[in-house]
This record gives structure tokens, sequence and C-alpha cells, in this order.
């Protein structure tokens, strides 16, 4: 059951407040008396008023000085004030008030009509701000878990995406986001600015996965790709095709033997120890690396043909003896 709206009575006759009480007995609010203005300044600070029946004429602070007061204080100066005074007729009175706050008169001798009739209405009015409010509160809530719903999808998407073109173990590009920066850096490559493409197998790989169990081999993995990542530009990529392949794609290729440079300086960097824990407690991993590479140039028709050729490339280095790096003629 909601709370009843509550009404101000200020006066400081007895004889009034009791007459008021009388009155508005049936309205459906609940009267609050004042005998000053100071007394109805403290109960307004609080409590929440729907209306304030306020006499004019009153020692000390008249109604006046406080309809003045309430309009200077942020959260009360919405509060409703009819003013009682015997003063109605006078016009400059009448405007003193309204500049004081007052939203309307009522006059003495209280008609008992006229006061019910303008407190029903100024219920009303209230009853329709609580309710605008409430609705206004429920609509701003709503909005509020919308947002924190629409993030949370957002959120899961953006995962869902990420799983999606990123391998789950190491976090680098899978398969899928590697092609398709393969075929941008294509689009993107002309004039002296090309790119090129390696391809990394691991050398000695199945052995760690064979001795020391797949956990030792997924946490070997997860070395390396942190390494491969950790040597290459920004605008490189680092991907890992599945298994123990990684390929590498350097942007703004200029100098093929740089290149070649960069990648034996990876077989260097791949070849060092890998102190890892696998179910058998610790243990140091040595592998090495076998890269091809290919240059990406005009005549070379599609990304499945450069792959070719560092797949290719590949194929010899590890003829070559494993651990070490062919550029594709």
């Amino acid at each position: 059951m909601s709370t009843p709206p509550k009404i101000l009575v200020v006066d400081d006759t007895r004889a009034n407040l009791v007459a008021m009480r009388h009155l508005l007995a049936d309205c459906g609010a609940e009267l609050v008396e004042a005998s000053s203005g100071n007394e109805a300044l403290s109960l307004c600070l609080d409590q929440q008023f729907a209306l304030i029946l306020l006499d004019v004429n009153m020692p000390d602070m008249d109604g006046f000085e406080v309809a003045a007061l309430l309009g200077e204080a942020e959260q009360l100066r919405d509060t409703p004030v009819i003013f009682v005074t015997a003063a109605y007729a006078d016009d400059l009175n009448r405007l003193k008030g309204y500049r004081s706050g007052a939203v309307d008169y009522i006059a003495k001798p209280i008609n008992d009509v006229i006061l019910q009739s303008k407190v029903r209405v100024f219920l009303e009015l209230h009853t329709a701000r609580m309710q605008l409010q409430q609705t206004l509160e429920e609509l701003s809530a709503r909005n509020q878990q919308l947002q924190v719903e629409i993030t949370e999808r957002q959120r899961i998407e953006a995962k869902v995406r990420h799983q999606a073109t990123h391998d789950m173990l190491t976090g680098l590009p899978n398969r899928v986001l590697f092609h398709d920066r393969l075929r941008a850096s294509m689009q993107r490559a002309g004039g002296d600015k090309g790119f090129a493409l390696a391809l990394v197998d691991i050398d000695g790989f199945k052995a760690v996965n064979d001795t020391y169990g797949h956990p030792a081999g997924d946490a070997l993995l997860q070395a390396i790709a942190a390494r491969l990542n950790n040597h290459v530009r920004t605008e490189d990529t680092v991907a890992r095709l599945g298994g123990d392949e990684f390929a590498l794609i350097f942007e703004g290729v200029d100098n093929i033997q740089a290149v070649l440079q960069r990648c034996e300086e990876i077989c260097d960097m791949l070849a060092k120890p890998y102190p890892l824990s696998g179910t058998r407690g610790e243990f140091t991993a040595h592998v090495s690396a076998s890269i091809g590479v290919a240059q990406w140039h005009a005549q070379i028709e599609s990304d499945e043909a450069l792959i070719q050729a560092a797949d290719r490339a590949l194929y010899q280095a590890k003829e070559n003896g494993k651990n070490g790096c062919v550029l594709s003629s």
C-alpha cells in the first residue's frame, strides 16, 4: 500500500489549525501542522509535502518570508504553496505573494468548498507527478540494465570473434586470420614496398611431446609463440597454422636479404633452451626451427601460390639439415 501524500498547514492560531483539520479530514492526505514559520521550515527539511497551506500573517516570520526561504532551497522550491490570508483583495499583497513563490490564494474566512476543491486539484497534480517520477526512475533503471546487457553482449561477441580468429592455446592469429592478413598484404603491396612470407616448422617438437607428454608440448608451443611474438614488429603478423607450424608475414619489405637475416636470428632465438615444467617435473626442452621464405611479387597470382612457394623453401630447409632458413627461388 502506497504512503498517502502529506499536506503542511501553517498557522499561528490554534483554532485555525483545528478548523483546517476538520475541513480536510477526508481529503486523502496526511495533515502535518506547524504554528510558526521556523517550525514549518524545519518540517520541510525533514519531510516531503505535496502541498503547503501557509498563513500570511504570523509573528516573527510571515508567510512571504517563509515562501521566499522555501524557494531558495533546491529540494523545496517545487513544493506548491497556497497562501491563506484575509488580504486576498489587496492586489499588492497578492503580487508580493506570487513573487515569493505562491501558486494560489485562499481568502479568509475560508470557503470549505473552495478549499477542498483546490486541495484536491493539487493532490491530483502531486499524484501525477509522483507517478511520472516513478515511471522515469523505472525507465532509467531499465535503460541502465539494457546498457549493462548490451555491454555484456558486446563483450561476449568480441570474445567469440576473437576465439574464431585466434589460436586457443597460444593466443596467436589462427589459420583463418592468417589468410585474411595475407590477402590484405597482397592488396596493399605495390611500388618499391612489398612483403614476405615465412613458414616456420619446429624441429624436434614431436620428441618433446612423446617424452614429456602433451601438457609439456603445449607449454613449449606457448613459449615458442611468445618468443616469436616478441621478435617481430607490431605491423608484422605471427600466426599458428596448427601443430608445430607457424607463419610470419613481414610487412614493408624492400630488401629480402634483410628478411633472411631476421629469419636467421629467429632460428638462433628459437634454438635456445626452454626451461619448462611437465607431469614428470621440471625439464629443459631443446628444439630448433626450419624456415622457408617467399617474397611477394606481382607475378604471384594468389595467396595459395605464395604459401606453396614458402612451403617448398621450408621443405628444402629441412632437407638441408634443419635449423636454418631457405629463400624460395
